[in-house]
């Protein structure tokens, strides 16, 4: 897929022509993307996801039929290797932080400069993108107040994430970690950029790549929205 070279291929979900329209037009200006296909709403998406297997979805929140958070969750529990951004008008949090919880990598805000998207989408291709803090806050929030981890996965947590926290096993995962490793997940989980990472520890960051990649094999998970619910959950971050 991405990163080395060949084609991300770029599933459209967006109930308004004009808005796949404007997609299609900030992606042609990256040649490593190819739109496979287009959906008009979220029903649509999530037949389409399945017949095309898209390496990203673009995904509308607000759309008839089947909402976009709806679809995400769906798409999730039929491949939860496909990275899903969704698309939205508004930075609504609570709407955000719904669709994280269904399995979504991230959100673009459609007022961003072309330019801006191409980088971030890049980003998320490669696992890159940072979560941001005002979500990983709330998602301390949950976890710290009440409502529970268990309540969190009820909520609509995907059925190919249900290995996060490591709930099949009694023994916790994170003991596996390095005293770096553990120190870069908790980086990870406040929000941290692989660039900020390594400047904070003073490392490369091709070095703190490479730590990633341990950490997710060790965790057996599949990206940072997950280290980040990991990391919360396990109580490896505090305020």
């Amino acid at each position: 897929m991405s990163g080395n070279g060949t084609t991300i291929r770029v599933l459209l979900a967006d109930d308004h022509p004009h808005g796949r329209e404007g997609m299609r037009e900030i992606l042609s200006g990256a040649p490593e993307f190819e739109i496979v296909g287009e959906a008009a709403n979220g029903e649509q998406a999530v037949v389409l996801a399945a017949e095309l297997a898209p390496d990203l979805v673009l995904m509308d929140i607000n759309m008839p039929v089947m909402s976009g958070m709806e679809a995400t969750q769906s798409i999730k529990s039929i491949d939860p290797l496909i990275k899903i951004v969704m698309v939205t008008v508004s930075d609504d949090i609570t709407d955000l932080f719904e669709s994280i919880k269904r399995g979504a990598q991230g959100y673009l805000l459609k007022n961003l400069s072309p330019s801006s998207w191409l980088d971030y989408l890049r980003a998320v291709t490669l696992d890159e993108a940072p979560l941001p803090k005002e979500l990983a806050f709330r998602m301390l929030q949950e976890f710290n107040g009440g409502s529970g981890a268990g309540k969190t996965q009820r909520a609509g947590k995907p059925e190919g994430q249900a290995k996060i926290g490591g709930r099949n096993s009694d023994a916790p995962m994170h003991t596996a970690l390095t005293q770096r490793e553990r120190e870069v997940l908790e980086q990870v989980a406040s929000g941290g950029s692989n660039r900020q990472i390594a400047e904070n520890f003073g490392l490369s960051e091709h070095t703190v790549k490479n730590h990633l990649k341990n950490i997710l094999q060790k965790l057996h998970l599949e990206n940072r929205v997950q280290l980040t619910r990991y990391a919360l959950e396990k109580g490896l971050v505090k305020d």
